[in-house]
């Protein structure tokens, strides 16, 4: 079983602002979810994928995560750095290529270390690549802690070897079509490390400091009981707010900007109460478990084809084009663009309200509104 970190490079943006967070957590069972089982294959393949471009031995890794989506996420990841190394040799005659390189920052962070997908060192640069597989959240590199302590666990590696000036960082986040990269000078990065990581750290190992609730809670294992965090949401539900029809505008900005998080909240809650409820006997007064809406499903689709065709039922299949990602795998990625580059399209995506802060572009409303309705009118 791989050991984990206390204080964990993945969850630095946590600790270091919620510090007695770490410690809190090590209560709680950390159960490895679906999406986190897929992100490790996913990480498996590309690892494999790029040791192969590099012409170093590896065997292909199997799982029963792999999918299409996959093997075009990892594929675009190698390309990617790829292209990295042959910028990099413009440069430097021999860069390092660095894979799942294991990463000790304990100077800094007490017992801290993790694992860097790729790190590329050549003359007075370093460049850490971390591939993301996950697209509920979109990750930025710039001022990154994770990043940041990769950075400084690769500079006590290489920096006298190499006497690097500066580091920069990239996110590859392939199902989100975003590709982050942010530098930072070595001298900065060490400030950093040492006024305000080092002292955070060494409270966030203690337990101490103070429960602060934000947007560092999503991936907390104790999120969902925290006192601080139900408190902080809590306040919203306890104002008293005058019906929709008489907000005012204010109150309507007040109430979008805590709205996703507190929804967010309350779901995690109802998931929890009901795990409890149903799979460890806990009973919540004036709630019960029932048991909810089912969809049909065949038992075995062949035998099912198989007893209809006996009966005289043949017209019992849909005939349907295979998917895009298949389409392309199938052609390649040229030949694809050749035959039905100009037969592809891509309909524009219902009007969302975000955070201004949200990096995609804003729409131009009517625009987008009047393609939206027309698509509908197609359907």
């Amino acid at each position: 079983m791989r050991k984990h970190s206390t204080l964990s490079p993945s969850g630095s943006h946590r600790w270091l602002n919620c510090t007695p967070s770490a410690r809190l957590e090590q209560e709680f069972n950390d159960t490895e979810s679906e999406a986190a089982k897929e992100g490790t294959a996913a990480h498996a393949l590309c690892e494999h994928k790029l040791k192969k471009a590099l012409r170093m031995r590896s065997r292909r890794p199997v799982s029963d995560y792999d999918s299409d989506e996959m093997e075009e996420s990892s594929d675009a990841y190698v390309d990617f750095i790829m292209e990295q190394v042959e910028a990099a040799k413009q440069v430097c005659k021999d860069p390092i290529v660095l894979i799942e390189q294991h990463l000790d920052f304990s100077c800094y962070v007490p017992d801290g270390f993790g694992t860097g997908d790729c790190i590329i060192i050549l003359d007075e640069k370093l460049h850490i690549v971390d591939f993301k597989y996950g697209m509920g959240v979109l990750v930025e590199a710039e001022d990154n802690p994770q990043m940041k302590l990769y950075a400084l666990g690769a500079l006590e590696l290489y920096d006298a070897l190499y006497d690097i000036n500066e580091v920069s960082m990239t996110i590859f986040q392939p199902r989100r079509e975003n590709v982050s990269t942010w530098t930072i000078p070595v001298t900065d990065l060490r400030d950093w490390a040492e006024n305000e990581l080092k002292p955070k750290a060494q409270m966030a190992y203690n337990g101490e400091g103070e429960y602060i609730p934000g947007e560092w809670c999503t991936f907390c294992r104790a999120a969902v009981r925290c006192r601080a965090r139900a408190e902080e949401k809590l306040k919203l539900a306890q104002k008293e707010f005058k019906m929709p029809p008489l907000l005012t505008d204010a109150e309507i900005e007040e109430i979008l900007s805590v709205l996703p998080d507190l929804t967010k909240w309350a779901n995690e809650i109802t998931v929890y109460a009901t795990d409890a409820a149903a799979n460890h006997g806990k009973e919540w007064s004036g709630f019960k478990v029932v048991e909810g809406r089912s969809v049909r499903k065949y038992r075995d689709e062949e035998e099912v084809a198989e007893a209809a065709q006996k009966a005289g039922y043949t017209d019992i299949y849909r005939k349907s084009l295979i998917t895009l990602t298949e389409m392309q795998k199938l052609m390649g990625r040229q030949k694809f663009e050749e035959i039905l580059g100009s037969l592809i399209y891509k309909p524009p995506g219902k009007p969302t309200l975000v955070p201004a802060t949200d990096k995609r572009p804003a729409m131009n409303i009517t625009n987008a509104i009047n393609e939206f309705n027309e698509i509908k009118e197609e359907m």
